[in-house]
């Protein structure tokens, strides 16, 4: 009968590895919005509960359409905006305190009577400092981010021009929404409830006033938030507002034509306008249509365990072993 031997696996002989693999996702600005065309803005999907609006890459009835982000917008209970004359004003209150809850959490404990939900704020204290109260939310696709979004790779691009001409405006400059203040080891993230979240920064030149002249500066300005593992941006509605020359705090005078309505009477609408008088899926299209090309860096994470099977040399072989005839 032959002989079995057996050679013990011991804990050295175990080990893990964890692998992250990125894919460069380009979104162009076409995508967000069709011009011209057969197939104009019929890759746009509002829904009849009019809470958010999804954005496909090809018309949504194809088979062949894939979901690549929702748009949606809200603004916190204690907001100026905040008003019972407000359209859809409890669903913008709700969609703003859900996105907080879910990825920010709350002030205290669970069980803490005095707790409230956390406000998006411009900064990683969460201390109450740069509260955003009125914000868009970009939700994209399991499909795009897979495991996470990749910390400093996400940039948007954004019109500031008119309604008509957000892109080619000569008066008005694009500027770009990122994250470059994150790094993968970990700096510029905090952790929070939702995963990793960093801070957007705006780049754009402003008119800046030293002394007597006005001179044009470069300034950057944080504008929002980024959730990694959720794979949402969190742009705050007063990157469209602010006038002066001194650096304001948004790109956009509060006169320049942020939505062009086509039912009211007066149809060109500030962005405070918008978010007040018109409803969700209005106010997503008028930031939709401001959306440029988006990129980012997706992470898929690849955990293995490897088993190491050593055969030392005087073991399992003719000479040691006379089990390698008879057996």
């Amino acid at each position: 009968m032959a002989v079995k031997n057996y050679q013990p696996l011991v804990a050295s002989d175990i080990t893990t590895t964890r692998t992250l693999l990125h894919e460069a996702i380009p979104l162009t600005g076409t995508i967000s919005f069709y011009q011209t065309g057969a197939y104009k803005e019929t890759n746009i999907k509002n829904y009849t509960h009019g809470m958010f609006q999804s954005v496909f890459d090809y018309p949504y009835l194809s088979s062949s359409a894939n979901h690549i982000y929702d748009i949606t917008v809200g603004y916190c209970g204690t907001s100026q905006l905040s008003a019972s004359t407000s359209v859809q004003n409890a669903k913008k209150i709700n969609i703003y305190t859900q996105f907080a809850q879910t990825l920010l959490g709350y002030t205290g404990s669970l069980t803490d009577p005095s707790k409230e939900v956390r406000y998006f704020e411009k900064d990683l204290n969460l201390d109450g400092t740069g509260k955003m109260r009125e914000c868009f939310f970009f939700n994209f696709s399991r499909l795009l981010t897979k495991d996470q979004m990749k910390k400093g790779s996400f940039s948007m691009v954004i019109g500031t021009g008119s309604w008509h001409n957000a892109f080619k405006d000569p008066t008005r400059k694009l500027i770009t929404v990122t994250d470059a203040s994150s790094s993968v080891d970990g700096s510029g993230v905090t952790s929070v409830l939702g995963g990793d979240m960093s801070i957007l920064y705006s780049s754009k030149d402003f008119g800046e006033r030293k002394g007597r002249r006005a001179t044009t500066v470069a300034v950057t300005k944080p504008c929002g938030a980024i959730f990694y593992q959720a794979g949402i941006a969190v742009v705050t509605a007063s990157l469209f507002s602010g006038s002066g020359l001194h650096a304001p705090a948004g790109v956009l005078n509060r006169t320049v034509r942020f939505y062009r309505s086509p039912f009211a009477k007066n149809r060109f609408k500030s962005v405070t306008q918008t978010l007040t008088s018109s409803a969700i899926s209005a106010a997503c299209d008028a930031i939709r249509h401001r959306v440029g090309n988006i990129s980012f860096n997706n992470t898929t994470e690849i955990n293995s365990k490897i088993y190491f099977c050593r055969v030392p040399h005087n073991m399992f072989n003719y000479s040691s072993n006379p089990t390698y005839l008879t057996g």
